[in-house]
């Protein structure tokens, strides 16, 4: 694997959670599930796996008269999705790069 990119985000439902999560100070349960597009156990799953690697913390807390949940990326989530965002510039520049090489021969 290319250095900088993490397992952790190899699943596209994490990948898109750690975006959505990059934008928002904290986003709920159901927001996120709504826009990823997947059920609430997948969704339960994927939370509970980035937050045993510290990359999402998770808060329960009251609302309209029912539990809700909420997330958000840690700083070490930030951080490391950050870099895999950057690794993953990097492979396209590069693809770029091998491609206009190979064209202009």
């Amino acid at each position: 694997m290319s250095v900088g990119l993490d397992e952790m985000f190899n699943a596209s439902a994490r990948l898109q959670i750690a975006a959505i999560l990059l934008r928002a100070d904290e986003a709920e349960f159901s927001v996120i599930r709504d826009v990823i597009e997947v059920s609430d156990s997948a969704l339960s799953k994927h939370l509970s796996t980035l937050s045993e690697a510290g990359y999402v913390s998770i808060k329960k807390a009251p609302r309209n008269g029912r539990q809700r949940t909420w997330a958000a990326l840690t700083s070490k989530g930030r951080r490391a999705f950050q870099q895999h965002v950057k690794a993953l510039q990097e492979m396209i520049m590069v693809a770029d790069e091998k491609i206009g090489d190979t064209a202009s021969d």
